[in-house]
């Protein structure tokens, strides 16, 4: 099939890329599938150099991106929840992990946004929404904001409040709750035997609280609910995208997967006709962050190439990605675009206190 009838996926694609510059692979996939956006990751980032050297190559890099995309208008999206999800050198904050902020999450939200925008970044994938219920948790734990589902909601909500006021698009995830697994979703498919009653009693209600202060997008959660659907993952279910985040809580706004290379379901994605089926369980975007198993643009062109061959079949209709489409539009329009700049050293000592002030 052309490359030219391989873009269309591009619109609805959040792309990793593979260093501090671009390599051949990367201007070829931002040239041919000119994805939406980009994922950064601690690769992306030059380590053990001045502030203002590695800011300077980290602009470059972004004027690059922009330039093969051939894209004014993109999401540049970083994981930056604090703790050990953290993937920026010094001297950009080290908060603490998000259970240690409480009260005061809206002013470290605030801060880093503040750093965010300074990075030219517009998108934050926070604030996590999970409960941490399970003591034994191997991958959300202290990542959550509390323990009970009040206090999870509370501390996320003014987390995401923080990031608006400061023109940082947040996202919650990961829906419809990874706080109560004892598997890591990077190296298997976790299985949670919850009911929809049980989702609604804790792991819904952090979400709930976000949708009703208008979080614009939704995270997926690479987990099997086997009493809810038995067949796929969250992330490809239509009982829990469709049914519950868009009908029951009347979630508007962007999905989008988690990173499609985690070991949960890239053996899924590497079969025909999965892309469908999250377009038609309700995802609107798709991370693939060439992070963890492979740089290789191998899986990226194949899920882009099943993408266009689920529409020439008819597995997957027009109309629905039309729709997803229009959704991604209409965030990407009111989608700040900011230009890389220094902060200077007062911000920077500002910051370290609130960080200090959250571990008392």
């Amino acid at each position: 099939m052309p490359v030219s009838q391989l873009e269309p996926f591009g619109h609805h694609l959040i792309l990793g890329i593979s260093g501090t510059t671009l390599s051949d692979d990367d201007k070829r996939a931002l040239g041919e599938l000119k994805p939406i956006g980009v994922v950064f990751f601690a690769k992306n980032f030059r380590q053990g150099t001045h502030y203002q050297v590695w800011l300077e190559t980290f602009k470059d890099l972004i004027d690059q991106v922009r330039e093969y995309a051939e894209r004014d208008l993109m999401f540049l999206t970083l994981d930056h929840e604090g703790g050990s999800v953290i993937r920026t050198p010094l001297p950009i904050t080290r908060f603490p992990h998000p259970f240690l902020f409480k009260t005061l999450a809206i002013e470290v939200a605030k801060a880093t946004a503040l750093e965010l925008k300074s990075l030219g970044i517009n998108v934050s994938w926070s604030p996590v929404a999970d409960v941490f219920s399970n003591p034994h948790n191997p991958v959300i734990g202290s990542r959550a904001f509390g323990t009970t589902a009040q206090t999870a909601a509370q501390n996320a909500c003014d987390y995401y409040l923080g990031l608006k006021e400061s023109g940082i698009l947040g996202c919650a995830k990961h829906f419809p709750g990874h706080g109560d697994t004892s598997q890591d979703s990077h190296i298997e498919l976790p299985r949670l035997n919850l009911t929809v009653e049980d989702l609604r009693s804790r792991e819904l209600i952090p979400f709930q609280a976000l949708i009703e202060q208008e979080i614009p997008m939704m995270m997926t959660a690479h987990i099997l609910y086997p009493q809810i659907d038995a067949d796929v993952p969250a992330t490809l279910s239509k009982s829990i995208l469709n049914d519950i985040l868009r009908k029951e809580l009347g979630f508007k706004g962007v999905i989008v997967s988690d990173d499609l290379d985690m070991k949960a379901v890239s053996d899924m994605f590497s079969k025909s006709g999965t892309v469908a089926k999250g377009f038609n369980a309700g995802c609107d975007l798709f991370i693939v962050s060439r992070n963890i198993n492979s740089s290789s643009l191998e899986r990226t062109y194949a899920i882009a190439q099943d993408f266009a061959d689920s529409l020439s079949n008819g597995s997957l209709d027009e109309s629905v990605v039309a729709a997803a489409k229009a959704r991604i539009n209409k965030l990407l329009e009111v989608t700040p675009q900011y230009i890389v700049h220094n902060l200077d050293e007062e911000t920077f000592l500002r910051h370290a206190k609130l960080a200090i002030a959250c571990n008392f």
